[in-house]
């Protein structure tokens, strides 16, 4: 059995989270038993919400044990199997976490999921026609709702999730506008995504300032907004909400290194009856077929022309994931694992 690289949670962050929260070991791979597959694992994804994992407090999911490998989504390829329904060479998408191998007991529901590479490849089965897609997928189409003329607005526009917001807002008719980091981003959501507009918040030094930006570029109002950020930008979002507004909440990564983040604005809910929905799409698994056939199609017809930052092997990992953190990435963050 092949010899396996692995990369734990050695301690956890007080603060930002540094390399040195992290530690890399080599492991033997342990024998099959009946029913495990053996994956080697070719990408890594790279997410925001593992940092809130790397807590200690409570928060909607179990924190991310000490000692052990880190978790996360992986694709790869059988390459030992002791399940009839898995061959070598199947390519399969998992939730293997930070290493080279994985040993997964392929009866357990959900853990091992075959995938056709023919016209989608192998590394956006963590990104757009993943978890990512289907993330945007439910915040818009079962919180937001949006109808054909609604102006739909997105922060971290360029990142997995945002890239799949604006092709399913665009299909249904809205006009979307991307909120992200620095003029390329910016450049990038409208010349290849397909957004209507992009406010870059770097420029923008409140959220009053914010709040004018957003005037110019939603004239009509917002009418839905999925948030991935929170602080600043929710401000300023929350003063230029219509009534009666849907906010899909999926993410606060202004807030993941464990300081308050305070609302300036509350009152406004009230004054515009406004809808706030937190979700996690792994409580909505009812809905990833639906979501995964359209966003397989947008990604097939190229009407979704997904981007990945790339960092290479397995060792690169926390460097990598602590620049998601700080918006070094563009597009979907991966690691090429070997």
């Amino acid at each position: 059995m092949p010899q396996n690289k692995q990369v734990l949670l050695d301690n956890r962050p007080e603060g930002e989270a540094t390399a040195a929260n992290f530690r890399l070991v080599t492991t033997d791979t342990p024998a099959l038993q009946d029913g495990q597959v053996l994956v080697r694992h070719h990408f890594l994804s790279l997410d925001p919400y593992m940092r809130g994992r790397m807590n200690a407090g409570k928060s909607y999911a179990q924190p991310q044990p000490l000692g052990e490998v880190m978790q996360g989504g992986t694709v790869g390829e059988v390459v030992e199997s002791k399940n009839p329904r898995y061959q070598p060479g199947d390519q399969v998408v998992g939730f293997g976490g930070w290493q080279c191998y994985s040993v997964v007991n392929a009866e357990q529901p959900g853990a091992l999921r075959k995938v056709d590479t023919t016209h989608v490849p192998l590394s956006h089965y963590l990104g757009a026609v993943g978890m990512p897609g289907v993330t945007a997928w439910y915040g818009l189409v079962k919180i937001i709702a949006p109808k054909a003329g609604d102006t739909v607005v997105i922060s971290a526009a360029t990142g997995a999730v945002g890239s799949a917001f604006a092709a399913l807002a665009k299909a249904r008719g809205c006009r979307v506008v991307g909120i992200a980091g620095g003029p390329d981003k910016c450049t990038y959501a409208v010349d290849e995504l397909g957004y209507d507009a992009c406010i870059d918040y770097k420029v923008h030094a409140d959220a009053a300032s914010l709040s004018k930006a957003l005037k110019d570029a939603c004239p009509a109002g917002i009418d839905g907004y999925f948030e991935n950020v929170g602080g600043m930008v929710l401000d300023a979002v929350l003063t230029r909400m219509n009534a009666f507004g849907r906010i899909a909440l999926c993410g606060m990564i202004a807030g993941y290194d464990g300081a308050p983040l305070p609302l300036t604005y509350p009152a406004l809910i009230l004054v515009n009856r406004l809808k706030i929905e937190g979700f996690i799409v792994s409580e909505h698994m009812e809905v990833w077929p639906e979501a995964l056939a359209e966003l397989g199609m947008l990604v097939g017809s190229g009407k979704l022309r997904p981007r990945e930052s790339v960092a290479q092997g397995i060792e690169s990992a926390p460097e990598a994931f602590i620049g998601l953190l700080k918006g070094k990435n563009f597009g979907k963050q991966l690691v090429k694992v070997n």
